[in-house]
C-alpha cells in the first residue's frame, strides 16, 4: 500500500505494512531521534521501553519502508491498559477534565515518528490510519507535545480531539496534551 503526498497522490517509493519491530528497533529509533531530537542516552532508555511495550497483548507496529528497504516511518501501538505507567500519568488531568473514559476501550498510539525527509507526504497518516482500522477498538488515544505542529494539526484532521493538556510527563522537559478520537479516523484531509 503506498502512502499519500499532501495532495492526494501516491508517493510510490514508500510502502506501509506490518513492522517487526523487535528486530528492526534500532532502525526504528534512529528514525525517531531524527524525527524527535534523541539523545544517544534517550535511545538506550527507549530501546528498553519499545522491547517491554511489544510484549502487551495486542500490540501492534507497522512501519514506512523504501522501495531499497530501508525504514523511513513508523508507528506502533495497543489497546490501553489502566495499570499501564502511561495511563497512570494521564488518568488525573483526564479525570479533572471528565474525560478519564477515554482511557477504556481505546487503542494507544504509543509512538509515530516519520524521518524528516518523508514528513508532509502522507506517511504518517497512512501509519496512523491503518494501525487503528485493524486494532478492534472504537476509539484511539495518543498523547503529543503540548504545542502546535505539524503533528497535532494532522490528529485533528484525522479527528483527535484535545482531552487534557499541559500533562507533565516525569523527565519529559515539555508539557503533553492528551488526545482522542474515535475510530475509523476520518480520511478528508
Amino acid at each position: 500500500m503506498a502512502a499519500l503526498s499532501q495532495d492526494g497522490s501516491h508517493a510510490p517509493d514508500v510502502v506501509v505494512e506490518p513492522l517487526d519491530l523487535t528486530a528492526r528497533v534500532d532502525e526504528a529509533l534512529a528514525v525517531q531521534a531524527l524525527a524527535f531530537g534523541l539523545t544517544d542516552d534517550e535511545i538506550d532508555i527507549r530501546r528498553y521501553i519499545v522491547l517491554r511495550h511489544l510484549q502487551n497483548p495486542g500490540a501492534r507496529a507497522l512501519g514506512a519502508t523504501t522501495e531499497e528497504g530501508k525504514l523511513v516511518g513508523f508507528v506502533y501501538g495497543m489497546p490501553n491498559d489502566r495499570s499501564h505507567w502511561w495511563s497512570t500519568v494521564v488518568e488525573p488531568y483526564l479525570r479533572r477534565n471528565g474525560t478519564d473514559g477515554w482511557l477504556d476501550d481505546s487503542f494507544v498510539i504509543t509512538e509515530l515518528h516519520v524521518h524528516p525527509r518523508f514528513q508532509g507526504r502522507g506517511v504518517g497518516r497512512e501509519l496512523i490510519t491503518t494501525i487503528t482500522d485493524g486494532c478492534g477498538l472504537p476509539r484511539s488515544i495518543l498523547s503529543a507535545i503540548d504545542t502546535e505542529s505539524p503533528a497535532r494539526a494532522l490528529y485533528r484532521r484525522l479527528g483527535y480531539q484535545d482531552l487534557a493538556g499541559q500533562v507533565l510527563f516525569p523527565s519529559a522537559p515539555s508539557p503533553y496534551v492528551v488526545m482522542g478520537a474515535p475510530l475509523p479516523l476520518r480520511r478528508a484531509n
